[in-house]
């Protein structure tokens, strides 16, 4: 008979240790996980050096990656991003990933985007009773495997169990850590005329598989989420050059919606080159049947970069020799006209104003 999580799982008990120490700690199992309420961390910058950290994680059976990219050179400060992030993705599985893979990814991403390198992540999981205890297991195989892509420790978390019909078969939280690279400083509000616009790869392929798992159109098509850990990108393209303004995962609003965002921020024009946007042709024949925009489609691998036009197409190269980014390529760029606003160019030299969608598109993407 198939186990199911009870609620005897959340009391604390017996069944509490059993469920922490057969799936958590097997899976997450590394020198700075806690059985304590809270994990005690060095708040110096991490070793830079990869060979002892490589053989710290050997030891342990956890991570085998380092978090640095072969060559790196870049040095941490003392100045540190933190973020949390909260993921309730319906179905909890899809074609690409789990949310136990995206929970991982979307905080990382978060914290790296802030030209930081990420470190430590906890996590906080809210499970439905009857939830099968085999998918609760492979979601944490699938959170350890993204931590040591990612070259991030998970080092203390929480267990809830809720009644039948209290929450939607699990939601996780997770929060993450890690120091700013010397000499590096992005933000929303730092685009700048000239800037150009660089995204690494085709877009909204996260939202369309979601879409498309939640089997409501009954279209087939063989489509993927993006859902990838995108530190080590960035701390590539950190490698060639730290005059980078702006960087931002695209994930719930896609694109467009970043876009938007960062061109109210900073109180400048954006003009996009509609035809140099990447867009799978999977995805571009969903979007035509329904009607959907791309840009507003939601990524979960993908960046938008904003940075000086000397230096755009050596980070493109930077970015198209790691995993996840080979697509990287320039789609427009930051003008004084227009301050926050979107333009886009068609490919006959028209131009009209990318229109802003009215509530959400699609629900519970992450």
């Amino acid at each position: 008979m198939e186990e199911k999580i009870t609620l005897a799982h959340g009391s604390g008990g017996v069944q509490t240790n059993k469920l922490i120490n057969n799936i958590f700690k097997k899976h997450f199992d590394n020198p700075y996980l806690t059985a304590d309420d809270a994990a005690v961390l060095d708040l110096s910058p991490a070793e830079n050096d990869a060979q002892t950290e490589t053989e710290s994680q050997t030891e342990t059976g956890a991570q085998t990656e380092t978090g640095s990219p072969a060559g790196s050179s870049l040095k941490l400060t003392n100045k540190v991003s933190m973020s949390t992030d909260g993921f309730i993705v319906s179905p909890y599985e899809f074609p690409g990933g789990n949310i136990g893979k995206l929970s991982i990814c979307g905080t990382v991403n978060d914290i790296a985007c802030m030209g930081a390198k990420p470190e430590y992540l906890t996590c906080a999981m809210v499970i439905e009773e009857g939830f099968p205890v085999a998918k609760l297991d492979e979601i944490a195989a699938a959170m350890a495997k993204t931590a040591s892509e990612a070259g991030v420790y998970l080092v203390a978390g929480d267990t809830k169990v809720a009644g039948r019909g209290q929450v939607d078969k699990i939601f996780i939280t997770t929060t993450g850590f890690g120091h700013i690279f010397e000499g590096v400083a992005t933000s929303g509000a730092f685009a700048k005329p000239g800037d150009k616009i660089i995204v690494t790869g085709d877009i909204g392929r996260h939202g369309c598989t979601i879409l498309l798992e939640r089997n409501d159109f009954k279209i087939d098509a063989d489509i993927t989420s993006d859902c990838a850990p995108l530190n080590k990108n960035i701390e590539a393209m950190l490698n060639v050059t730290k005059d980078v303004h702006v960087i931002r995962d695209a994930t719930r609003g896609g694109v467009g919606t970043v876009l938007y965002e960062i061109a109210g921020e900073s109180n400048v024009g954006i003009l996009l080159d509609y035809e140099s946007i990447p867009v799978a042709d999977g995805v571009k024949g969903v979007c035509g049947m329904l009607g959907l925009e791309p840009l507003y489609l939601a990524c979960e691998g993908r960046l938008v970069i904003f940075a000086p036009a000397s230096e755009a197409d050596k980070i493109v190269e930077a970015l198209k020799a790691q995993p996840n980014s080979e697509g990287a390529c320039i789609i427009g760029e930051v003008t004084e006209e227009n301050p926050g606003k979107v333009v886009v160019e068609t490919a006959v030299g028209a131009k009209t104003m990318l229109s802003r969608p009215s509530g959400e598109l699609l629900p519970r993407i992450c």
